[in-house]
C-alpha cells in the first residue's frame, strides 16, 4: 500500500467533522466487523465518532461481536446530510450499498477498502488488496503502517472479520493473515471464544438449513451438489445459509456447491462453492461477484428459470 494513499487517508480524516461507514448489504462477518472496527480505530486515533451503517439483515450469529449496537439500520439513520467523509468496505459493487448510495453520492470524500475485483473503482480513494483473505486484513495492515493505536476491541474485532472469511481458516491461501492472526492470539485476543460467540444461532435456522441440506441433488456423477431454499424457509435462514454450503462441501467427492436461496417469488439469491475450482466465473456470468472459491449472485426470475440458468453455466466445467 502507498505511502502517499495513506498519508491522503490520514489528513481526510483528521479534517473530517462528519464521517460514515458502511459494509456491503445483509453484512457477514467481515463487512460487520470491519465496519465496526475502523470505526473504533477512528475513535481511538483521532477522537471522531463515526456513524456506522447497514442494510438488510445482520445474522443472529453475529450478535455479540463487540460494539454489535454502535452499528444503526440505514431506514433508521439520517444519512440526507453530506459527511465529509465515507468508507466503504467489503462492498464487491455500487449496488451493494443498498440504501447507502444517495449517502456516497452526497459525501464530500469518498475512500474504498475492499478485497474483491472490482474493475470499477468508485471511491475518491482506493486502498484495495485482492490478495487480503478479508477487509479485516487491509485494516489491520492500515493500522500497522501508520502505527495507529489498537485495543482488545479492535482486535477481537478484526479477528472474527478474518476468522468469518476464511471459513475458520478453511480458505486460506496465503500465509500472511495466519501471521496477523499469530500476532492477534499474542496480544490476547481468544479465538476459542470468538468460535463459541459466532455458534449462537436460532434453533429453527439450524433445522432448516439440515433440512436443506438433506434433500440436496448430486449431479455430474456427484461431482456437483444443488441445494435449493423455499420461500417459506428463507425466512427462517440466518444470513446465507452457510451451513448448508459447508455440510455439502464435507461430502467425498463434491467439486462444487450450489444454494439457490427463494428471497421472492423472482429474486433468487444465488450461492456458490468451489473445492479447487473457481466459482466467480459463473457467478460474473450472473451478474455478482466475490471470490475464486465462494462467490454468489441474485437472479431476478423464477426458482425453476434461475436453476436452470444456474446448471447450464456449470455445464462447461463438467465437459
Amino acid at each position: 500500500m502507498k505511502l502517499k494513499k495513506l498519508k491522503i487517508l490520514v489528513e481526510k480524516i483528521k479534517t473530517a467533522k462528519s464521517v460514515l461507514v458502511v459494509g456491503h448489504k445483509n453484512p457477514d462477518g467481515d463487512s460487520l466487523c470491519s465496519v465496526l472496527a475502523l470505526a473504533r480505530l477512528i475513535k481511538l486515533n483521532f477522537g471522531h465518532d463515526a456513524v456506522c451503517v447497514y442494510d438488510g439483515n445482520i445474522p443472529d450469529a453475529l450478535d455479540r461481536v463487540p460494539m454489535r449496537d454502535d452499528i444503526k439500520y440505514v431506514g433508521k439513520t439520517d444519512l440526507n446530510k453530506s459527511f465529509d467523509l465515507m468508507f466503504v468496505l467489503d462492498y464487491g459493487a455500487m449496488k451493494n450499498l443498498g440504501g447507502a448510495i444517495q449517502a456516497f453520492e452526497n459525501a464530500r470524500f469518498t475512500v474504498e477498502i475492499d478485497h474483491h475485483k472490482n474493475d470499477d473503482e468508485i471511491a475518491d480513494l482506493s486502498l484495495n488488496d485482492v490478495n487480503a483473505a478479508a477487509v479485516g486484513e487491509i485494516i489491520f495492515n492500515i493500522a500497522e503502517k501508520l502505527h495507529w493505536v489498537r485495543d482488545d476491541v479492535v482486535n477481537e474485532l478484526i479477528a472474527t472479520s478474518i476468522i468469518t472469511d476464511t471459513g475458520w481458516f478453511g480458505y486460506v491461501r496465503r500465509g500472511n493473515v495466519l501471521r496477523i492472526m499469530a500476532s492477534l492470539v499474542d496480544g490476547g485476543v481468544c479465538v476459542e471464544s470468538i468460535m463459541d460467540g459466532l455458534n449462537n444461532k436460532p434453533r429453527k435456522t439450524v433445522l432448516t438449513e439440515a433440512a436443506v441440506a438433506s434433500r440436496a441433488e448430486f449431479l455430474y456423477r456427484g461431482r456437483l451438489a444443488l441445494a435449493i431454499v423455499g420461500k417459506d424457509e428463507y425466512k427462517k435462514l440466518d444470513g446465507r445459509g452457510n451451513i448448508i454450503l459447508t455440510l455439502l462441501g464435507q461430502i467425498h467427492g463434491v467439486e462444487y456447491i450450489i444454494v439457490l436461496k427463494q428471497q421472492k417469488e423472482k429474486q433468487i439469491g444465488v450461492s456458490l462453492r468451489g473445492r479447487g475450482g473457481a466459482v466467480d466465473d459463473i457467478a460474473a456470468a450472473l451478474g455478482g461477484g466475490g471470490h475464486k472459491y465462494a462467490a454468489g449472485a441474485v437472479i431476478y426470475d423464477t426458482l425453476e428459470n434461475a436453476r436452470k440458468r444456474v446448471l447450464d453455466l456449470f455445464g462447461g466445467k463438467f465437459k
